[in-house]
């Protein structure tokens, strides 16, 4: 038994997988309905609307519907997307200790301990079906999964069928309001929608359950007398056809397996016991320690169970799903249905070479664990746990195709696990000695090698190589001179795949993917939060893997993406441009095609092959917010320009990269006083006059434009400037203009006109403006401040501009690999557009504000 997913909580009652998302419901006996992941392992929601002790719990096959019935005699429908309970189903009056919806109608079929059976119509919330004839408590009730049945057990002995037909008649026929009243009378007091068809008696205390077989005229049934019984039935009868024994207490759930031809039943006796259905014999057993088993459930179209015991639930498969294969060239060697197989990716052909284990075997989860291949021998060697730990060697003729002849020259031995190390030798793990011994294609031992580390898998490293497996490393080991070629921490490694030129491989735990090359030298390691299942290296070095979710990449810097989303999981066999080839749970050969330009042009980026990523950028569709943001985070934002059509992310883009023509572009798109501050800073620090002045202008900073042209040597701008701030009453905006003009009468003007007569009659006299100074003078009479005597005064001159009206030398503004290249009109003619951004103030009207 292969557990996914154990809860501790309180005593589960009832159980249901949904019949899509990884979901599973739980009912206890506290009152409360659990709705888990149990792929995750998290809680998702709770529902505490019951009485008392739930019993019974149902999802709907298509709406984001389930249905609960408890102690309380209560039937409830909750929508789960809006944790609301819609309404509740009156009716019973004793515990209700089943609820199932129908496939197909909009029912609900319940069983309840006062002996009786109800339909309802959960549309129209009314029972629409009372089933009488048990006289004990019902303790469970089904719909057939395709005809017009259903089955239902009780304490008193006895499993009936029901024929429903006539309520899918009656359902399928308009009836007005009259006709419905008097057929619900008729319903309460036993009418003729449902009949008894069979009653199968032959259990000899109660019945605790009973279940239609998903496909053929079978049921299974388990009681109090600690037996299972499987019934066969025609149009005709019913009757019994043998009886499992071996539990010793009461069955208190028995079913069909969904995929697999075996029955599975629990008991009180703390074990699960899973029956031979074909040859009604017992498989094997699970037991648990302390916790008695009340319920299974059966996912409907995986291989999944659940069972619920005394203190919570457990989620788990029988047989372990992924196939044992091996890839070579164009050819895929694997294991399916108890027969050694092969595929060929170019014709699509499949060939089924020999059987891989003697008939009779009903061993669970002995399925072949690995499989290892020789092209130049045609040889085939498969591990599996059969007794312990053993392998089959096989030798295909060419010619073998269809042929089952090939089983008597099958070479069998133990070990913990074999792989074929060079031509015609392989390696067999002998885990009580630690030792590796390598064998010949007879099946002899050639020669006897100690491992270096305690290890319990070997794997292919390379000819003449194993790569050892312990608990926390692995270590690549050279049989043949007994070294230890290189050693890497990683913990619970499950599978090794080594790239084809054997330079890379990566190394698959449960949660986690770690990539290194040959000599075991890591280099990136990759965490996921849900299990790794399967993986292959592409022709370009990229590892592709495969979760329960999704398909992945792994570049070998450690990047990694989203390729496709999964509904199921898959095992990848290889990968070849844009096709996955891979087996499904069914072990069916399958391929896919995948987008893979966003791989292939990180990939290029990151082996600098420019002319690819100017291909692909100019030829494909890429964009996103994630190639994006990629190229911004490795250093290519005038790459990612070529993405964006948001003109605030271009913005940002092209003053990354110091694209100050887009930048200009956008800024206009924009208009936003921020953007353009932000360009002029830019423009500054690249020293690109013209555009400064026009971000300058765009928001009018009349100060911060004075000054440049100060600096840039354009004195009559400063001059116009100075009209500005007078036109907007601004005099100290006017005084700085006059200063940088070095214009001494009008800043005596300024001043004057201010009210700063001394400090105006200070500038006159000393800047030598004798006769403003003396009618100064006069105005002030005995308040003329007084200048220091003997002292030279010196005038204020403004100073040389820094750049003789123009750009000043521009920061040098590396140029980026795809300057020029990526655009269909180059940037010439971009820069000539903006060259004269600016324009000249003394041929443009401005839009004079007040500040």
């Amino acid at each position: 038994m292969l557990t996914k997913f154990e809860t501790k909580s309180n005593r589960v009652k009832g159980l249901a997988f949904h019949p899509r998302r990884p979901w599973i419901l739980a009912s206890l006996h506290s009152g409360v309905v659990q709705m888990w992941d149990y792929r995750m392992g998290t809680l998702l929601d709770r529902f505490d609307e019951h009485d008392g002790p739930v019993r019974g719990v149902h999802f709907h096959k298509t709406q984001p519907l389930f249905v609960s019935g408890g102690d309380d005699y209560k039937i409830k429908v909750w929508n789960y997307k809006t944790h609301r309970c819609l309404f509740t189903l009156h009716g019973h009056l004793d515990y209700i200790r089943t609820v199932q919806f129908h496939d197909e109608h909009p029912w609900i079929v319940s069983a309840s301990d006062d002996q009786t059976i109800r339909v309802w119509n959960w549309q129209s919330r009314t029972c629409v079906a009372v089933l009488t004839g048990h006289n004990h408590y019902v303790m469970c009730a089904s719909f057939h999964p395709k005809e017009d049945l259903v089955v239902s057990a009780s304490l008193d002995q006895t499993v009936r069928v029901w024929d429903i037909g006539a309520l899918r008649k009656k359902s399928s026929s308009p009836a007005d309001d009259i006709m419905r009243l008097t057929q619900m009378n008729t319903d309460l007091f036993g009418g003729i929608d449902a009949v008894v068809k069979y009653v199968l008696e032959g259990h000899d205390r109660g019945v605790n359950w009973a279940s239609f077989h998903p496909t053929l005229p079978l049921i299974v049934s388990g009681a109090d007398d600690r037996q299972v019984k499987l019934w066969r039935m025609n149009d005709t009868k019913a009757w019994e056809v043998d009886t499992l024994r071996g539990h010793m207490n009461n069955v208190s759930c028995v079913l069909f397996h969904a995929k697999q031809d075996i029955i599975v039943s629990n008991s009180e006796d703390k074990s699960i016991r899973v029956w031979d259905a074909t040859k009604r014999t017992g498989i094997q057993t699970f037991r648990r320690e302390h916790d008695r088993f009340w319920v299974l459930a059966a996912h409907p179209e995986m291989n999944l169970l659940a069972a619920g015991h005394d203190s919570g639930m457990i989620v788990f498969k029988l047989e372990r799903e992924r196939p044992a294969f091996a890839v070579s060239g164009d050819t895929v060697f694997y294991v399916k249905d108890r027969f050694l197989r092969f595929y060929e990716y170019s014709t699509q052909k499949e060939v089924q070479v020999a059987p891989i284990r003697r008939p009779g075997s009903v061993s669970l989860n002995q399925s072949p664990r690995t499989l290892s291949y020789s092209p130049t021998e045609n040889a085939v060697l498969i591990c599996s746990d059969v007794d312990g730990g053993s392998y089959e060697l096989f030798i295909v003729p060419k010619d073998s195709a269809g042929r089952a002849d090939y089983l008597q020259d099958a070479k069998k031995g133990s070990g913990g696990s074999a792989v074929f190390i060079a031509r015609n030798r392989f390696a067999v793990l002998e885990k009580s000695s630690n030792q590796v011994l390598v064998k010949s294609l007879k099946n002899e031992i050639v020669k006897k090698s100690p491992l270096p580390i305690g290890t319990d898998v070997i794997y292919y490293a390379g000819t003449g190589n194993v790569l050892c497996r312990a608990e926390d490393r692995v270590a690549i080991f050279d049989l043949q001179q007994r070294l230890v070629l290189g050693e890497l921490q990683a913990s619970a490694v499950k599978y090794v795949i080594w790239s084809n030129d054997m330079e890379s491989v990566a190394l698959l735990s449960k949660h986690a993917v770690v990539i290194a090359n040959k000599k075991l030298v890591h280099r990136c390691t990759l965490h996921e939060t849900i299990r790794v299942k399967s993986g292959a290296w592409d022709e370009n070095g990229v590892f592709i893997y495969s979760t329960l979710n999704h398909i992945k990449y792994c570049l070998p810097n450690g990047d990694s993406g989203i390729i496709k989303t999964l509904d199921v999981p898959i095992y990848i066999t290889k990968v070849a441009g844009n096709t996955i080839a891979f087996l499904d749970r069914d072990g069916k050969n399958k391929i896919i095609t995948v987008d893979a330009s966003e791989y292939i042009f990180k990939l290029a980026l990151l082996r600098k092959r420019y002319d690819h990523v100017m291909s692909m950028i100019k030829n494909s569709q890429l964009c996103g917010q994630a190639v994006i943001s990629y190229l911004q985070q490795k250093g290519f934002p005038e790459v990612a320009l070529h993405f964006v059509k948001d003109e605030k992310t271009r913005f940002n883009l092209a003053l990354e990269s110091g694209n100050i023509q887009i930048a200009v572009a956008s800024a206009k798109e924009l208009d936003d006083k921020d953007h353009w501050y932000r360009l002029g800073i830019e423009a500054l620090r690249q020293g690109n006059v013209g555009i400064v002045e026009y971000a300058y202008q765009r928001t009018k900073n009349f100060d911060r434009l004075a000054f440049l042209y100060l600096l840039t040597g354009y004195l009559d701008k400063v001059g116009f400037m100075s009209k500005i701030a007078g036109q907007n009453n601004n005099l100290m905006g006017q005084f700085h203009n006059a200063l940088y003009l070095g214009d001494a009468k009008k800043r005596v003007e300024i001043l004057e006109n201010a009210g700063q007569l001394p400090l105006a009659y200070v500038t006159a006299a000393t800047h030598g403006l004798t006769e403003i100074a003396d009618r100064l003078a006069g105005e002030l009479g005995e308040d003329v401040p007084s200048l220091p005597e003997g002292k030279t005064r010196s005038l204020l001159i403004p100073p040389a501009p820094l750049t003789a009206c123009g750009d000043w030398p521009l920061l040098r503004v590396m140029r980026g690999i795809f300057e020029g290249g990526l655009d269909a009109t180059g940037r010439a003619e971009q820069e000539e557009d903006y060259d004269d951004a600016g324009g000249d103030w003394g041929d443009e009207d401005l839009e004079i504000v007040d500040l």
